[in-house]
């Protein structure tokens, strides 16, 4: 599996995604991002597909279906969970160095582990991400960033006036 930004979740998302991914690639979607946790008394499994123009709703009962017998036998989960699968947004969710490849040129939102410049947060235009290293430009000036060091990144969507 690609590399991705570390953080804070729950231990079987990573082995979910290693089991699920060759299917949904298999499937012509790519797995997205995978969250595991508790929302007002019960576990949810939230599987975030996405493919060139879009996901449908039927792309995500497919790969739905395709993954919960999958799931199922490999017993990994302990407690009864809601399998839910869906498009990442607008606002989509960077983690993988191939996220960040694929939004050169668009406004990107970026906390860091450890400050940068004296600050942790970043709101600007990725201008390149090449060998680890997302150059990010704010206003009028310019950010160097270690993809290692970052904390939590997502697509800005821009509406455009009409």
């Amino acid at each position: 599996m690609a590399q991705t930004i570390e953080q804070k979740t729950h231990p079987v998302t990573e082995q979910v995604a290693a089991l699920v991914e060759p299917v949904v690639d298999e499937m012509g979607v790519e797995l997205v991002d995978v969250e595991y946790l508790s929302e007002n008394g019960r576990w949810i499994l939230r599987i975030y597909v996405d493919k060139p123009g879009g996901v449908t709703l039927d792309d995500c009962v497919r790969v739905s279906r395709e993954i919960d017998d999958l799931i199922e036998v490999k017993d990994i989960f302990h407690q009864e969970y809601v399998l839910e699968v869906s498009s990442p947004g607008l606002n989509r969710r960077l983690k993988k160095e191939r996220d960040f490849e694929r939004v050169v040129g668009k406004t990107i939102r970026v906390r860091m582990i450890t400050p940068i410049g004296g600050r942790r947060n970043f709101k600007g235009i990725l201008h390149s991400f090449e060998n680890g290293i997302l150059r990010l430009r704010v206003e009028d000036d310019s950010f160097l960033l270690p993809y290692r060091d970052l904390d939590r990144a997502n697509l800005v969507y821009e509406f455009k006036q009409s």
